[in-house]
């Protein structure tokens, strides 16, 4: 049952909210400040700006939750990743989809409202190392802000879903995305990107809600040297720690994910990502610290005005972004209240800083790591493994946690009550495997400077059986003050949803085996389950529309740990499908699900291997470099896209090159690779997934998808 501090904290928040009269029409600043009050709505993906996901209703409980059932169900029209967190606004639920879609809702019965696309063109998928996702939306007055896979950051009439306004954010001709929320802080809406694994140079922008006219730009690492004379100190510092023509290739520093606010402070803070490429000896030959990579920056959000940074990772060369969630929260530490905030990023450290100044309090490994032993407290930085530094050794090394992180995009949620932090883990290794030579390739290429075919999951299926039980997942409560955790709930595999926090003493998460689960905040105790049929990677909200409280997720397996490393077995047997739905739940529910559809999977029966060992070496590189990020490591596809080693195209060499070399697919997301790969090197790969196909067939093509 909720105890009676939160219950006490409920009152105050419907008293605040009263006071403040902020569920009105429009949003506006107050709304956005005193988000935290307002239970009926959820208006800002992190819920409010100190994203800490939680919700103090308790209507649905410890005791009551077994009652817990289907209220509606929405079919999506994207058969991909979805990864989104609804907005709910005065009994309307909004909400992003794969593609960049918006749907609108009834948020009581689920009546479809309006439906809006953005017709992003398909040829713009290959440019998205993750999957075609959208993780949400943001309000302000009476618009809707949408960041699209192409770069545009567009304002929806929140009422009809019309357009009113689209800005360019990015150089389209390069391979820059967004699958972001984008947020927005006194009528300034934030918006960041990705692309780093191809080849650009990070950044955040500020755009006026009315109109869209960009107010300003903050980049994230040094540009050319003719930019050095008019950069700003904070870059010119930053300059200081790169070495060699870093600006040639992007440098990278997206920022594609994490955000928050601290209104008392008027401070924003975001996350910044990894290098371009990852492997420093061709990024910044020399080493150096390389800002801002990998770092929290504080930033005035009226100016973009550089205040305070924290470097997780200096010098960072495994992909360890520091995108992910960043929270905050007031608490006591060492008899003083402070003002932290918090985040776990990939690099497997949790970290508390004091948000004001960016000073460490406090860090711990929260997973097994073996690139670094712990964070030096007097200087803030990792102790490093001195032979993780494969850009250094030209050793290959195989670190934990590795590129996927040990927790990557999914929401983490704070129980204030409990004074436990509930991450989503990931415990898995990675091979980083050093490529002598290495070149760039600024169209289709996967510029991270490894050698993606040595260092994917190997094709040999007794080794991927064993790198398939040595990896898994968890849902671990972790108590930020002693750094220590609380309790967890262990996967059979990784990549499980994002989190929820009640007021009723419920933790809420999705599972990558097919189920939506409530969990008690306490003690880790599972109290409900229910079968969604696919994999649910997304978090989900809370709500209440005339007194009744509701849950909502997307469903739909998918992100880059479906796609690349071949997916994952479920929690009972086979692989997991994409059924992308909108779920939503309250107490009392009686709305079923149709059947699931079985998964239909043609047969490994591919043609005769006819191929040479130059064309299958060649073959192999190009594969883990161009195609393994979308149609799995070792040619093991997903049940997302297609596997290439069922494909029917490997009998039909003409057929293989309209689509691989002159796109004909490219509205469906498959673009032609002619600008990177001659004739005869996509010959080559189609050899090499000819060999593939053929040896999965000879040992029983199971592999870790099934057979």
């Amino acid at each position: 049952m909720m105890t009676f501090r939160n219950r006490l904290f409920a009152a105050c928040a419907a008293l605040a909210l009263a006071a403040c009269g902020t569920s009105g029409e429009g949003i506006d600043n107050d709304a956005l400040r005193n988000a935290a009050a307002d239970t009926a709505n959820w208006i800002t993906y992190g819920r409010d700006y100190s994203e800490q996901r939680f919700s103090p209703l308790d209507q649905i409980n410890t005791e009551n939750v077994g009652e817990l059932g289907l209220a509606w169900y929405a079919d999506m029209d994207t058969a991909r990743g979805q990864e989104a967190t609804p907005l709910v606004i005065d009994g309307k639920l909004y909400v992003s989809t794969a593609w960049s879609k918006v749907k609108a809702y009834d948020a009581k019965t689920g009546a479809l409202l309006w439906e809006y696309d953005p017709e992003v063109p398909g040829e713009t998928g290959v440019k998205a190392c993750c999957d075609v996702v959208n993780r949400g939306l943001a309000a302000w007055g009476d618009k809707l802000y949408l960041g699209t896979l192409d770069g545009r950051l567009v304002a929806l009439d929140r009422e009809t879903g019309a357009e009113v306004w689209s800005k360019v954010t990015v150089d389209q001709s390069k391979s820059y995305t967004i699958t972001g929320a984008p947020r927005v802080i006194d009528g300034r809406v934030l918006i960041g990107n990705g692309g780093a694994e191809y080849g650009v140079r990070g950044y955040v922008s500020a755009y006026d809600a009315e109109d869209g006219e960009m107010l300003w730009r903050f980049y994230t690492v040094p540009g050319a040297p003719d930019e050095a004379a008019s950069e700003p100190a904070y870059l010119k510092a930053a300059r200081e720690t790169w070495n060699g023509e870093f600006w040639n290739l992007g440098g990278g520093g997206t920022v594609w994910d994490a955000m928050a606010y601290d209104p008392e402070l008027d401070l924003l803070y975001i996350g910044v990502g990894n290098g371009s490429p990852w492997n420093q000896a061709y990024r910044s030959p020399g080493g150096g610290d390389n800002l801002y990579l990998s770092s929290i920056v504080a930033l005035r959000p009226k100016t973009g005005e550089y205040v305070w940074h924290y470097q997780t990772t200096p010098g960072e060369t495994w992909d360890f972004t520091a995108t992910q969630h960043i929270m905050l929260a007031d608490m006591e530490i060492g008899g003083t209240t402070r003002k932290v905030l918090m985040q776990a990023p990939k690099n497997g450290f949790f970290y508390v800083l004091d948000r004001a100044t960016g000073e460490l309090i406090s860090a711990n490994n929260y997973v097994p790591t073996n690139w670094a032993s712990g964070i030096d407290m007097a200087t803030g930085r990792p102790i490093e493994n001195p032979e993780a530094r494969y850009d250094k050794t030209g050793v290959p090394f195989v670190a934990s946690p590795g590129a996927g992180g040990a927790h990557n995009w999914h929401p983490m949620a704070f129980h204030p009550g409990e004074g436990l932090v509930f991450i989503p883990v990931i415990e898995a290794g990675f091979p980083y495997v050093p490529e002598a030579n290495w070149q760039p390739d600024p169209n289709r290429g996967f510029n991270v400077g490894i050698d993606m075919a040595a260092g994917g999951l190997p094709a040999d299926d007794n080794v991927r059986r064993g790198a398939a039980a040595g990896t898994r997942g968890a849902l671990i409560a972790w108590d930020p003050v002693t750094q220590t955790e609380r309790w967890r709930v262990q996967y059979p595999g990784p990549w499980n949803g994002g989190v929820l926090a009640t007021g009723g003493g419920i933790v809420f998460q999705g599972t990558a085996g097919g189920f939506f689960k409530a969990y008690g905040a306490n003690d880790g105790r599972e109290l409900w389950s229910f079968a969604a049929q696919t994999g649910v990677v997304a978090p989900s909200i809370t709500y209440t529309v005339d007194g009744e409280q509701y849950i909502a997720v997307m469903a739909g397996w998918g992100g880059i740990w479906a796609l690349a490393p071949g997916g994952v077995l479920n929690e009972t047997s086979g692989p997991v499908p994409n059924i992308s739905r909108l779920l939503v739940f309250k107490l009392g529910g009686t709305a079923t699900l149709p059947p699931a559809p079985p998964l239909q999977r043609r047969p490994i029966d591919p043609p005769p291997f006819s191929g040479t060992q130059a064309q299958l070496t060649q073959g192999t590189y190009d594969y883990g470099r161009y195609c393994g990020q979308c149609h799995g490591d070792a040619a093991i596809g997903s049940t997302v896209l297609p596997d290439l080693r069922r494909s029917a195209t490997l009998d039909n060499q003409e057929t293989w090159m309209m689509i691989v070399h002159d796109g004909a697919l490219a509205s469906n997301g498959m673009a032609g690779f002619s600008q990177s790969l001659s004739r005869e090197r996509i010959e080559n790969v189609r050899q090499y997934v000819i060999y593939r196909a053929n040896e999965d067939k000879r040992i029983g093509g199971i592999g870790l998808q099934g057979s």
